[in-house]
């Protein structure tokens, strides 16, 4: 069966597992699911991005590809005056992320959308993503290219990517993209980038 967690409606029974992280100092709760990203605990990659935000995140953000919502819902009880917007292809994943925000107190806005395609227009502070990787390099650049046309001004690009998945063409395709590129973090096979400064 051809079901990816970039699926729109993953065909996959139904199996919910529950699951439970702590975020700077927050203990959160989460149920997830067959078909979407990451069942049953929140990925290395995730962690390491979460852990590699600034002390402090304002404004609005946008939490791409959420998955069942940990990025999202983590920045959302960490710094409750954001306005979080939740974005994700999979409905399975956009229910998971709608309860899972009830279920630990989180103001968000959840929306189906293929890539930035239903936030076109809006703007945003920070854009936060553990991209679909397997969803192919055409769809995940065409991500960041869209999130550099909807940042404010000294907006930036949060995202993280295995180094064996193409993190270094990655860093050079958002050098074109972005007039700041940093690295942020570099563990466990992972690197968390940076991305600021969209060139013209």
């Amino acid at each position: 069966m051809n079901d990816h967690y970039y699926t729109r409606v993953p065909q996959s029974e139904s199996k919910p597992v529950g699951c439970e992280f702590t975020y700077r100092g927050i203990p959160l709760t989460f149920q997830t699911d067959a078909g979407v990203f990451s069942k049953g605990e929140v990925d290395t990659g995730t962690r390491l991005l979460l852990e590699a935000l600034p002390e402090e995140m304002t404004g609005d953000i946008l939490d791409l590809g959420c998955g069942w919502g940990v990025i999202g819902i983590s920045i959302a009880r960490k710094w409750p005056e954001t306005r979080v917007t939740m974005a994700d292809v999979n409905t399975r994943a956009l229910d998971l992320s709608r309860e899972n925000a009830k279920r630990n107190k989180a103001e968000v806005t959840c929306v189906e959308s293929d890539g930035m395609a239903a936030v076109a227009g809006q703007t945003f502070d920070a854009v936060v993503t553990n991209p679909p990787i397997r969803a192919g390099k055409q769809v995940i650049y065409k991500m960041f290219a869209d999130a550099a046309k909807s940042l404010n001004p000294g907006g930036a690009l949060y995202l993280v990517i295995r180094k064996q998945q193409g993190a270094e063409s990655c860093m050079k395709y958002l050098q074109t993209l972005y007039g700041s590129v940093e690295k942020l973090d570099k563990s466990a096979g992972f690197w968390v980038l940076k991305a600021a400064e969209p060139k013209a």
